[in-house]
């Protein structure tokens, strides 16, 4: 059980602030590819490609369309995969997005802006938001194309830091 859980901050383009605990006990290896992901600054100036009122907005695509990612993929730490994920899909939820194959997520992650318990045992949750939900959902409600459901504003994250307050994180198992 990890004493003191990292903590992530992301600073949008506006100067606005989410912090985010990571829960490396329901989700390990998530944690630590986000982490690398972190460290190599690959999610700085990306953007929220995809908001939906009521339920998400979803961001790490670097191609800002949604199907991009790292170049590679991990395995996913939900129940339906075989891993133990005690976090439900509550408001304020970050979570790897995946395509239909249960090992598809890189880099893509959403926060859940209202309850979405449908996801739970089909996502790997790994975060909660533990300030700046406020900012989750103006972004969450900014004008979008309802084709995509991308916002005509582009939401572009200006850089995420972490905290591992002195707790060394190995690479991710990728697949």
């Amino acid at each position: 059980m990890v004493e003191k859980k990292p903590l992530v901050t992301i600073e949008i383009k506006d100067g606005s602030i989410i912090k985010i605990e990571l829960d490396p006990d329901s989700a390990p290896n998530t944690v630590r590819n986000f982490i690398h992901l972190i460290k190599k600054k690959f999610y700085d100036k990306l953007i929220f490609h995809r908001v939906i009122p009521g339920f998400m907005i979803q961001g790490g695509c670097p191609k800002s369309n949604g199907s991009g990612g790292p170049g590679y993929r991990i395995k996913g730490e939900f129940s339906a995969n075989g891993h133990p994920n005690p976090i439900s899909h509550q408001r304020g939820i970050l979570s790897m997005a995946r395509a239909r194959d249960y090992d598809s997520a890189g880099s893509q992650f959403f926060i859940t802006v209202d309850d979405a318990t449908h996801l739970d045992g089909q996502y790997a949750a790994f975060g909660k938001i533990i300030a700046g939900m406020d900012v989750v959902d103006q972004i969450a409600n900014v004008e979008r194309n309802k084709g995509d459901d991308r916002p005509f504003y582009e939401q572009q994250i200006k850089k995420i830091t972490v905290d591992t307050f002195g707790i060394e994180y190995e690479k991710p198992e990728i697949l």
